[in-house]
């Protein structure tokens, strides 16, 4: 009996310890969950409800229609949808080349003007890009002139003002990752009669695959859900991305569509959903490799 009495004496001390050691972790995760998540699922109620309004939607999935998704094939969102592809990949695909390119030149190679080269890359990334939209505005006008392909209202010219913002903190992430890659590896290529262009494509871009995956996830992330320089520079419909596509919907108070604004939300979480999960692998390699040398 009196074992067994210590025994269940113990049992609440454990407990306790156990809630003060690690149990507190849970507690924590459980809210962070629940607080993250909630805004998720009532965006989904009201995508499915029956109204346009998103006081309607207050009793979760207290309807559930696939009208508003419908309404959709009667907008321009697939449009919208598509522009915001081409934009992203192309920005993402153009920060990993450029920056990666830029990033071995600063690791590699000794030359005048490194050294105040990585300080200007730390000083411009203090700056948000949406600070010189005017500037850029002004700048596209002029240069619209000359050459209209890159003026206002051009997907192209969005992703040239995108890749100029991107280009120098992911470039200084990736400095810190190449200088992780031992420069042996470079020597004893050299040796077998390898030239720069074949390290760098064949060897030093394969050891550096999880901070070119991190890059270009971050940079598409960015690029798919930015406003502000796209709601300045594109001005027809027709060149509309996402995000200023489904602000015009809900940007006027009387006649705002929440139901088509919340299904248009869900549909285009699903490509950033997608690449993240494809990636996921390289994320966490990718972000603290780097930040141990360089």
């Amino acid at each position: 009996m009196n074992s067994r009495t210590a025994h269940v004496a113990r049992r609440p001390g454990q407990r306790a310890r156990w809630f003060s050691e690690i149990g507190w972790r849970h507690l924590v995760g459980i809210i962070a969950v629940v607080y993250a998540g909630f805004p998720l699922v009532y965006v989904v109620s009201a995508s499915l409800a029956d109204g346009g309004t998103l006081t309607g939607s207050n009793e979760l999935f207290a309807s559930v229609s696939g009208a508003n998704y419908a309404a959709l094939a009667g907008t321009r969102f697939w449009t919208w949808m598509a522009n915001t592809l081409v934009v992203a990949v192309a920005t993402g695909a153009g920060t990993v080349l450029m920056g990666a390119a830029a990033a071995y030149a600063f690791s590699r190679f000794r030359f005048s003007g490194r050294r105040v080269g990585l300080t200007a890359l730390l000083i411009i990334q203090m700056f948000p890009q949406m600070l010189a939209f005017v500037a850029i505005f002004l700048l596209l006008i002029s240069l619209g002139n000359v050459v209209p392909g890159l003026g206002l209202d051009s997907k192209l010219s969005l992703i040239c003002v995108y890749l100029g913002g991107a280009l120098g903190v992911n470039t200084f992430l990736m400095y810190g990752f190449f200088n992780t890659v031992p420069r042996e590896i470079d020597e004893a290529a050299k040796i077998d009669g390898a030239s720069h262009a074949q390290i760098y494509w064949t060897i030093v871009l394969r050891l550096t695959a999880p901070i070119l995956a991190v890059v270009g996830l971050l940079s598409f992330i960015s690029t798919f859900g930015e406003f502000i320089i796209a709601r300045v520079l594109l001005q027809s419909e027709d060149n509309w991305t996402l995000a200023v596509g489904l602000y015009g919907w809900v940007s006027s108070l009387q006649d705002a569509n929440w139901g088509l604004f919340t299904a248009g939300a869900v549909i285009s979480a699903v490509p950033v959903l997608a690449l993240f999960l494809f990636l996921q692998k390289y994320i966490v390699g990718g972000l603290t490799a780097g930040s141990v040398k360089g």
